[in-house]
């Protein structure tokens, strides 16, 4: 699937989750206490919860957190290999 097909898929008024979901994830990460395994969990159940609340609760409000969180997920990873292919490609060079 491509980035703007999914893109499309979210609610606009629920990309403010996405960005709240982007900075839970990035200080889940930074905190020795958890497991990285459980990081995905923890957002995913942010995301619908603040979707929930934002456009009440109905089954597709928990579609849409679940979307929100994993688009968050997904941008993360996206921009982190891109700078791992980056940095090795610049290690090749030299």
């Amino acid at each position: 699937m491509e980035w703007n097909a999914f893109f499309q898929l979210i609610d606009p008024q629920l990309f403010i989750v996405v960005a709240a979901c982007w900075v839970l994830g990035f200080s889940l990460k930074r905190t020795p206490i958890v497991e990285d395994w459980t990081i995905v969990y923890i957002v995913t159940i942010a995301a619908v919860l603040l979707a929930v609340w934002l456009i009440g609760f109905s089954p597709e409000s928990v579609i849409q957190g679940v979307l929100a969180g994993a688009f968050a997920v997904y941008g993360h990873q996206m921009i982190k290999q891109t700078t791992k292919v980056a940095e090795n490609e610049s290690e090749d060079s030299l």
